[in-house]
């Protein structure tokens, strides 16, 4: 049996069976492969020992033994292998856990031990709101106030004969108040089976029996006021005394009084 370099017994007597070495020294030129020079001839290979403590494996770092690494396989006699650096770990991705996400590194503290201050945002002023664009013209605060006019219940009784005598002044009469609003208000008194609701309803109590369904009309005005326009009453509608045409659209102004029906009177009051 013969022993190799690294001091394996090995039944073959050219290479050995446990590191692969060869035995005896390089074979003469022109013989066979399986032929071997006499025992005891110096070897052309390299010494193992040094190649041993000046080769580790360059892929896993064992000691070489052989041709081939006795831990991974690597061919020491095939091309140089050069490990290269492992890649830099990347920057985890944002955590999108439960919809949270990574904080915000804080500022690193400015010279002197002092911390910079937090950018506060800027908060954009809050929008005013614009006036109503659904009316035509700006409007400004009108009222109408609604009573009963002595006065006038006298001079419509005087020009009616007996037929007025029957309608007697209200002993009471609560006085009510109506904000004018909109492009226009309808006076006259509540009917059902019409479909009327004015928006002076003047049905009472007290109830004047002069009152037409749809008796007059209060129209607002380009400048921000009101006028009255009588559609065609069974009694007529007038303004601060004069009685107005029918169709006639009549400008009002601060204080003026409406007269209509056999009492009721309308002032309209501005701001």
């Amino acid at each position: 049996m013969a022993v190799c370099p690294n001091g394996h017994d090995s039944a073959s007597d050219d290479f050995c069976d446990t590191c692969g070495m060869r035995i005896g020294g390089a074979p003469p030129l022109g013989g066979s492969v399986g032929s071997s020079s006499a025992s005891g001839a110096a070897s052309a290979w390299p010494d193992p020992a040094a190649l041993v403590s000046a080769e580790p494996c360059p892929r896993c770092g064992t000691a070489r033994s052989g041709q081939f690494c006795e831990a991974c396989g690597y061919n020491f006699s095939g091309p140089r292998f050069t490990p290269s650096a492992p890649p830099a770990p990347s920057a985890p991705p944002p955590s999108t856990s439960r919809g949270y996400s990574q904080p915000t590194p804080a500022p690193a503290p400015a010279p002197g031990g002092y911390s910079q201050p937090t950018p506060v945002p800027t908060i954009p002023p809050a929008s005013v709101a614009s006036p109503d664009s659904s009316l035509p013209y700006p409007q400004a605060t009108w009222t109408a106030v609604v009573g009963a006019d002595r006065a006038y219940y006298e001079r419509v009784q005087a020009v009616t004969g007996p037929e007025g005598a029957a309608v007697a002044f209200p002993p009471y009469c609560a006085e009510r108040r109506f904000q004018l609003v909109g492009n226009q208000m309808r006076i006259g008194r509540r009917s059902v089976s019409r479909g009327l609701s004015p928006e002076l309803d003047l049905t009472g109590p007290p109830a004047d029996p002069g009152i037409s369904r749809l008796h007059a009309v209060l129209i607002a005005t380009p400048d921000g006021g009101w006028a009255v326009l009588d559609p065609g009453s069974a009694n007529g509608t007038l303004v601060n005394g004069s009685e107005i045409g029918v169709g006639d659209q009549v400008t009002l102004h601060d204080g003026d009084r409406i007269n209509l029906g056999a009492w009721t009177a309308i002032t309209v009051h501005r701001g």
